[in-house]
Order: C-alpha cells, then sequence, then structure tokens
C-alpha cells in the first residue's frame, strides 16, 4: 500500500465507515482494469458521500475509477493511475416512481435486470438492451450510452434521461434537468455526463422516462443468403409502413455461432436478420404478411421464433461478449458507428480482411442505426490482431464512420489508441476535462485523447 493510500485510508473511514473502505488485495484483484489494481475500494451509499470521497481522493492526488458490476470496465485505453474503485453497489433504491406519468427516479448502483422487473409489475419497461444486459447497470448504462437494437425505435439513454445528479472532484452534488418529461429550462448538463465514461463526474442519481410494455412481441428470422440481399431487405423494410422494434443482421460467422456455437471448419452459415414487432395481435398479423411480401421480393426465407425463446435469444444476441469469451478468451470486439447505408458493405469488408488474415470473426449490425460490432476471434499473433484493426479502422473511416476498439487483451490495447483519433471537438472536451475534474482525479487517460 502505498504512502498515499495509508495517508487517505483515515480520512475515507471517516467519511464512509470501516465497512465501506476495503483493501483486501484479493477484493482489489476482482476490480483491475487492464492489468493495473486499484488499492483501495470505496462503498458510498450516497451521493453527499460520493462527493466528499471524491474530493478526499483530489485531496490526496489519488486516481478513482467507478465501477460496480464491471460490464463496461474493458472499454477504454489502459488508466495511466490507478488507485481508488469506487464501488456504487450499495447505491441501488428508486427514490421516486410516478408509474401514471411514466418517470422514475434511481440509484446509479441498480442492476438493469432488477429495475425492469420493478417497472415492468405496472407495465412499463425502460426499452433499452445494452452490453451487459440484466447484469448492466443504470449508472453504467448512462455513463457509457450503452444501447443495443431497441435504438432503431426509442433512442439510445441519452433520450431518456430527464435529470441527474453528479458529484464532482471538488466535493459537490451537481443537479441538472428534473422528474418530468417537459422540463426545457437551462442548459442540459446532464448531456455532457452521459456518454462521458465516467471521465468528468460520478451519477449518483438518474431520473428516467419510461415506456408503456407493448402488448404483444414477436420475432421473426430472414435467412438472406448473402449480405446483398440483406441490404435488399434493409432498404424494403425501412422504406415500407413496417415498423420493427428492433432489427439485428448477423453475418454468417454471427450466425454459426448462435446458432450452435463452434461448428465444423467447413461448415457455412447464411447471414441472418432478426426482427422484432411489438402491438396488438391484429398488429402482429398485419407485420407477418408485410414481412412475407419483403421476404418474397428479396428471395429470402422467413420463421418465427417462439414466444417462449425470444427473450433469451435477444439477451444472447446484444449480450454476446461473455459467451463469445468463454469460447475465445483473446478475442477483440470492434465497434463502428457508420452511415446506416455503408452496413452491409462495411461487415464485407471486414469478413474479408479477417479472412485475409485467416482470423475468425462475427459481425452484428444494428440495421437502420448504423452501429455495427465487428468480433475477432482466435487469432494467433499480436500483430496480426494489430494490423488487422488498424484496417478496419480506416475502412470504416473511407466509409464515412469511426471504430473505436471496445474490448482486447491489454497487451494489444498498449499499441494502439482505442479511441481512434480525436474529432474536432477535442479542443473543448479537454476545456470540460480541466473545469469539471481539474486534478484529473476520474479514470485518468482512459477516455478520448488520453483525457
Amino acid at each position: 500500500m502505498t504512502a498515499a493510500i495509508e495517508s487517505a485510508q483515515a480520512a475515507f473511514t471517516s467519511i464512509l465507515g470501516a465497512e465501506h473502505v476495503v483493501t483486501d488485495p484479493a477484493a482489489c484483484a476482482g476490480l483491475g482494469v487492464d492489468g493495473m489494481v486499484p488499492q483501495c475500494i470505496l462503498y458510498p451509499t450516497s451521493g453527499e458521500e460520493v462527493a466528499a470521497a471524491l474530493r478526499c481522493a483530489a485531496e490526496h492526488d489519488l486516481a478513482v475509477i467507478p465501477c460496480r458490476n464491471g460490464t463496461k470496465l474493458d472499454v477504454g485505453n489502459p488508466p495511466r493511475r490507478y488507485d481508488v474503485a469506487l464501488s456504487l453497489k450499495d447505491m441501488n433504491r428508486v427514490w421516486h416512481y410516478e408509474p401514471s406519468d411514466l418517470t422514475i427516479t434511481a440509484e446509479p448502483g441498480m442492476k438493469f435486470g432488477d429495475f425492469q422487473h420493478f417497472v415492468s409489475r405496472e407495465g412499463l419497461w425502460l426499452p433499452l438492451d445494452p452490453p451487459g444486459g440484466a447484469r448492466a447497470t443504470l449508472g453504467g448504462i448512462v455513463a457509457t450510452n450503452a444501447s443495443g437494437p431497441l435504438r432503431l425505435t426509442y433512442g439510445a439513454p441519452r433520450d431518456m434521461v430527464l435529470g441527474m445528479k453528479i458529484a464532482t472532484t471538488e466535493g459537490k452534488v451537481v443537479k441538472t434537468g428534473g422528474r418530468v418529461v417537459k422540463n426545457v429550462a437551462g442548459y442540459d448538463i446532464a448531456k455532457l455526463l452521459i456518454g462521458s465514461y465516467g471521465s468528468l463526474g460520478v451519477i449518483v442519481e438518474i431520473s428516467l422516462k419510461l415506456f408503456p410494455l407493448p402488448a404483444h412481441r414477436v420475432t421473426f428470422v430472414l435467412t438472406a443468403g448473402r449480405l446483398g440481399i440483406a441490404r435488399d431487405i434493409r432498404r424494403r423494410i425501412l422504406a415500407s409502413p413496417l415498423t420493427p422494434l428492433r432489427m439485428l443482421l448477423l453475418d454468417s460467422g454471427a450466425a454459426s455461432l448462435v446458432r450452435r456455437g463452434p461448428p465444423p471448419a467447413l461448415e457455412e452459415y447464411e447471414p441472418e436478420i432478426w426482427m422484432e414487432f411489438g402491438g396488438s395481435l391484429r398488429v402482429m398479423g398485419r407485420c407477418a404478411g408485410g414481412l412475407e411480401d419483403v421476404a418474397k421480393a428479396a428471395g429470402a426465407r422467413i420463421s418465427v421464433l417462439p414466444p417462449e425463446e425470444a427473450d433469451g435469444i435477444w439477451s444472447r444476441l446484444t449480450d454476446y461478449r461473455p459467451w463469445l469469451c468463454e469460447l475465445f478468451p483473446r478475442q477483440v470486439v470492434l465497434k463502428a458507428t457508420l452511415p446506416d447505408t455503408a452496413s452491409e458493405e462495411f461487415l464485407s469488408r471486414a469478413q474479408q480482411e479477417a479472412e485475409n488474415d485467416k482470423v475468425r470473426s462475427a459481425g452484428f449490425c444494428q440495421v437502420g442505426v448504423g452501429i455495427a460490432h465487428v468480433c475477432l476471434l482466435g487469432a494467433e499473433t499480436e500483430a496480426a490482431l494489430v494490423g488487422l484493426i488498424g484496417r478496419l479502422r480506416t475502412a470504416a473511416q473511407e466509409f464515412g464512420g469511426a471504430l473505436v476498439v471496445e474490448d482486447a487483451p491489454v497487451d494489444v490495447k498498449k499499441q494502439l489508441d482505442v479511441w481512434g483519433p480525436a474529432g474536432d471537438d477535442f479542443a473543448i472536451m479537454k476545456k470540460l476535462k480541466a473545469l469539471w475534474d481539474p486534478k484529473g482525479v476520474l479514470s485518468p487517460g482512459r477516455f478520448v485523447g488520453g483525457l
């Protein structure tokens, strides 16, 4: 334990209580990030305690990374320093809930699965399907603006947050927004924190807009044959009256893994488009008829997933990293943000580049949104991975998009910048970091441009 931690430990204990300050090496190892392990874990129970702990860390020049279940800790550059893990595990309460107004205020440590179960009793939901699934927490989802294929219809967390409370490294709790949907007074500071990956402040309370659960949901699978047919299907659906809740395109590599796990080496699968529709039984019937017309015109096959299987399969589709990691421990996950019209072309390019390097790949694309994930599986050398990532980043840029490395072994991360080139707004981002976190306490080096 360093002298700085020893000096700060008594102050942390006076703020949180001895039982909420943990220095056990085994517990600390469980919250390691890219090979770096904190020397201390803090478990605050309120926003005021978070703010006081952050101020104490700043006074002792300690680096802090907020966390809970760790479903998003793989994202980002390796930290420059990591002294304290700030676990929000004990901040999991609901403070305000008005089902009739479709609003709720909860703490960031609440698990997403528990949250959905809580609001579903009133026929409501937060229509997100983020990486991490039920294990993810509200704070992690909002801090990373994490979303999945449901973004097609409902948007991202940024579109659902009504207000927040944020703890700063100066020991303050800042309130922004409110608890009602029609709240437009003042500048929306919350938008700065959503997607900042814990680099500016720590979210300690979130007010969210809820939605009614659809009366019925049906999942259809269209087997496309090849990515060119998938592109034709996308165009036809988006130009039609059909309004799916979500669509996900799986290339042949992804379809093989989702369907049966690791296939024989020479076995081939076809790309698939998975779609979910919601509404009344009458609406579901019209959707089925419309999809049959689209499939026939595109030369695709259509099937319906049994309702009892749908939720489990969608969870597997949108939170694929854990089970892929069991099969391929050194997997790399890339996220490309693209013009939607380039999605299928990018997946095809990625598939070809991976084949050229004899690297197995699996591609998932949020159709209609323009977000593609490419998983690189079982590469033999780090050099092959780094070179392949560089070519795919160039390809994304050629298509008018950008590419981020969401998950990779630390030895690969150290050879590149996971975020890619900083944009034109980087000067503003640096000023915001200096304003909100002047001593560089929060997640130093992990965000864009090493912020």
